[in-house]
């Protein structure tokens, strides 16, 4: 009976393992860096409904990208609400506390829109303006996360697989942008590496919105 008892340990090993939560590792979207705290993956029951989100629904046809397949919806929907300050039409004010996004649009009121933002280590704070403004933009890692992340290509060419989604605004001389995502369940959390970033619908929303030249002021 003895000489049974490794395997058998190991069956019952094997067997709990099967039956608990997966511990694995949370990954940066946007530098595939893994991050620090152990997350917990649930396995859906095979007979569980899924529910796919509806799709890009409201972004202008783009021949390059097949973007209508990729579900976007956010669990924070943008929506008007009162907004205090003295802040002039057209200024964008981002609460990374809050992980939110207003635009100001006059009157006591701003559109606001939920935001991943930077993890911790990685938030800043500060007044920029939107330098320049792109669609289904390339991309190219600066050097900052290339020398934590050698392993990252040098160029992305813009897509729907790009990290920086479909549109950006790029904040001043900075590594920083507001800019689309293809993962929209990170949105409301905070695994960047500094950049605020949106789903691709509401992205290309604030994009017919913002000019180049607005104030963009980030609060931790």
């Amino acid at each position: 009976m003895r000489r049974f008892a490794p395997a058998l340990t190991g069956l019952l090993c094997a067997l709990g393992a099967w039956a608990s939560p997966v511990a694995a590792y949370e990954i940066d979207p946007l530098t595939r860096q893994p991050l620090d705290n152990a997350l917990v993956i649930r396995v859906r029951p095979q007979n569980a409904p899924v529910v796919v989100p509806t799709a890009n629904a409201s972004l202008p046809a783009d021949p390059m990208s097949p973007a209508s397949s990729v579900p976007q919806m956010s669990a924070i929907q943008r929506e008007e609400v009162a907004f205090g300050g003295n802040y002039a039409p057209g200024t964008i004010v981002v609460s990374t506390a809050e992980r939110r996004l207003y635009y100001v649009v006059g009157d006591g009121k701003a559109l606001r829109y939920g935001v991943g933002v930077g993890r911790p280590g990685f938030t800043w704070g500060g007044v920029q303006t939107i330098t320049m403004k792109r669609e289904w933009p390339d991309w190219r890692p600066p050097a900052e996360m290339l020398r934590r992340r050698p392993d990252l290509p040098r160029f992305m060419k813009g897509g729907i697989e790009n990290p920086l989604g479909a549109r950006a605004m790029y904040l001043g001389n900075s590594i920083y942008r507001i800019h689309g995502s293809n993962e929209p369940e990170t949105i409301g959390t905070a695994v960047s590496s500094g950049c605020i970033r949106m789903t691709n619908d509401d992205v290309a929303d604030l994009y017919t919105r913002a000019k180049v030249g607005a104030k963009v002021i980030v609060q931790r």
